[in-house]
């Protein structure tokens, strides 16, 4: 897998002029719309096609954490920085959670970071009655995946993750005050209620398919979660982090992401070589993979059963 940890600038490049510019040519279009006093179900419609490219400006962003996307670090924070405005996430910070995920993630004693809250049965089964509700009222797909998608980016990413250090809680400040400048300058050129008009439901669409695809890589049927002492890395990427083949368009716009374990057995690998690499390595192509409608039924999963080591609905 080490020939494909070497970033491609021109391939970058092109990336964030097939992203960019069509996702700032759909704002345009549902100002247009909006200040055309055409119907507002107009740009709810033109709402969705942002919204996916949204959620493939936030696998750019993703990109940049890693440092894989550019060969230059400079490069990498920048447009670390710009993507992390659009998709309302500060760079340093969300690195700081993300890099933590990568090495704890399957880990029974390590969770917290960058994952979904996961219960093992016999905690949920322990646990007082209020927390046991509360898990229930966060599994439910409406909040997870609906009211989570605005809780998450425009509210829970304003705040620094715990334990961090000076270097990402300033870059929660500053992301901050890049969306106020951001948001004043739309009030005075388009009007707040234009902006929120558009802002909100790109974000809610886009946020919801952002939480969906990164529950499936890692909550689905069989799975793999470990106590520290028998944690294996290779095992946790292979067995711990879904193959989601998904049609072309969608894997286009998803960044090539659902090539899960690809990217958790060496997240130095930039999206634009993933599918590459999963080509040309038949041990990667060995993994059955988790297509759309299977992965459906992922959704009812709420725990982990540590005796029979799969994950399963509540009792």
């Amino acid at each position: 897998m080490a020939t494909f940890r070497h970033s491609d600038s021109r391939k970058a490049i092109w990336q964030l002029l097939n992203t960019l510019v069509p996702y700032c040519g759909l704002w345009y279009l549902m100002v247009f719309s909006i200040q055309l006093g055409s119907s507002y179900l107009v740009t709810l419609l033109l709402a969705l096609p942002a919204a996916a490219f949204l959620v493939r400006i936030f696998i750019l962003f993703h990109d940049c954490v890693h440092g894989s996307f550019f060969s230059s670090k400079g490069a990498n924070t920048f447009f670390g920085y710009l993507l992390g405005l659009l998709v309302f996430t500060p760079f340093e910070d969300w690195r700081f959670s993300h890099l933590r995920h990568h090495v704890t993630y399957a880990n029974l004693d390590a969770r917290g970071f960058g994952d979904v809250w996961t219960m093992t049965l016999k905690e949920y089964q322990n646990s007082p009655k209020r927390t046991r509700l509360l898990y229930k009222l966060y599994r439910n797909p409406v909040v997870l995946f609906g009211l989570g998608a605005i809780f998450l980016f425009p509210m829970r990413n304003r705040l620094p993750t715990r334990r961090v250090k000076r270097k990402e809680h300033m870059s929660v400040v500053f992301t901050n005050l890049l969306i106020f400048i951001v948001i004043w300058v739309a009030d005075k050129v388009i009007g707040w209620k234009t902006y929120l008009l558009i802002q909100v439901p790109v974000l809610l669409f886009s946020g919801t398919a952002g939480i969906w695809l990164f529950y499936v890589q890692h909550q689905f049927e069989g799975g793999y979660w470990a106590t520290k002492s028998d944690w294996v890395p290779l095992r946790a990427a292979m067995e711990g982090s879904s193959f989601y083949r998904l049609p072309a368009l969608f894997q286009w716009f998803s960044g090539n992401i659902g090539f899960h374990h690809v990217h958790h057995l060496s997240p130095r690998i930039p999206n634009y070589l993933l599918k590459k690499c999963f080509e040309s390595i038949p041990a990667l192509q060995a993994k059955p993979p988790l297509t759309f409608l299977k992965s459906l039924p992922c959704a009812r999963l709420k725990l982990w059963d540590e005796g029979r080591k799969e994950m399963m609905g509540f009792p």
